[in-house]
């Protein structure tokens, strides 16, 4: 075989451009961190990294949606929380009405109850702060609650607002007024169905104090009684309804803070798993380097102990 000085020198810029090669690729991946910067580094643990970064992502959009959900359920939770400490007061006012017989007193009662069912009536009007009805459903541009001539309807929406809180999980984080203000399955004493509506609870309770007892028969006495009792027993249930929601939203923001720790374990985990797959192992690659730059010093000698020598002068 034939060895010219061409090849010979050929061959020795080959050896700098490898070792050339091989050192800056250790000094990249000390700059960079990352053992795996280009996937036909490692193409297998490449694909691994992108399976565990998209899994990581969609961790932290779950993480994003249960901040959204907390905030919308606290929100429920204490104007909730109001509502029944407004009931309360209601309760209280209704049964010291109940054996009142001056006139003067009941009508200073029924102002009493008139004032707190507008208190009620704010609280299931409120807005969140960006100005959607909390109480609406998914209808959140307007007021659920329409007060006309003195009778409170619902006008939101049907719907409950759900979100998914996880990859398994999802619940419900905005109670429909409907639900929370109108329900209520308790019959009265004959087995009727109940008042359902807080409001129309009171305004029954407001109609009877409203009647003068200073002429009034023992009959009429007896069915403004009546009707203040229907009230109580209105109010009492709904009591209980605003209590239910209450403790749901309770135990359901518990569940997020367990949900938000198993996130955290699981985004520790993805970090790990990442690190594992594409990071520097900076002992092994530190020592690599060094290495290489050993290798491309001797190159370069032996491409300049080559430069300006015949073949003649290499093998004579």
């Amino acid at each position: 075989m034939r060895v010219s000085t061409n090849l010979l020198y050929s061959q020795k810029m080959n050896g700098v451009f490898g070792a050339q090669s091989k050192w800056m690729r250790y000094g990249e991946q000390l700059s960079s961190g990352k053992r795996v910067i280009n996937p036909s580094d490692d193409p297998l643990a490449a694909s691994q990294n992108i399976v565990t970064s998209q899994s990581e992502s969609q961790n932290q959009q779950f993480a994003m949606a249960r901040i959204f959900a907390k905030n919308t359920m606290s929100t429920q939770l204490s104007t909730i929380s109001s509502v029944v400490s407004v009931t309360h007061s209601v309760l209280e006012t209704l049964v010291a009405a109940a054996d009142e017989q001056s006139d003067h007193d009941r009508a200073s009662y029924a102002q009493q109850l008139d004032g707190l069912k507008q208190q009620l009536l704010n609280l299931s009007n409120k807005t969140d702060g960006d100005g959607r009805y909390i109480f609406a459903g998914y209808k959140t541009d307007k007021p659920p609650f329409n007060d006309s001539n003195g009778k409170v309807t619902y006008e939101g929406g049907d719907q409950a607002i759900s979100q998914r809180v996880d990859d398994n999980r999802s619940m419900i984080i905005a109670h429909t007024g409907k639900d929370v203000f109108l329900s209520n399955p308790i019959k009265e004493p004959d087995g009727k169905a109940s008042e359902s509506n807080i409001f129309a609870s009171i305004d029954y309770a407001i109609e009877a104090l409203r009647e003068p007892f200073t002429d009034a028969s023992q009959a009429e006495k007896d069915a403004a009684l009546e009707q203040i009792n229907k009230a109580n027993r209105g109010v009492r249930n709904s009591l209980n309804n605003f209590s239910s929601a209450e403790a749901v939203l309770g135990l359901q923001l518990q569940e997020m803070d367990n949900l938000d720790d198993l996130s955290r374990e699981r985004s520790v985990a993805n970090k790990v798993r990442m690190g594992e797959l594409v990071d520097v192992d900076w002992l092994s690659t530190i020592s690599d380097y060094y290495q290489e730059q050993a290798s491309l010093q001797a190159s370069y000698k032996a491409f300049a102990d080559l430069k300006g020598m015949s073949l003649f002068e290499v093998y004579r």
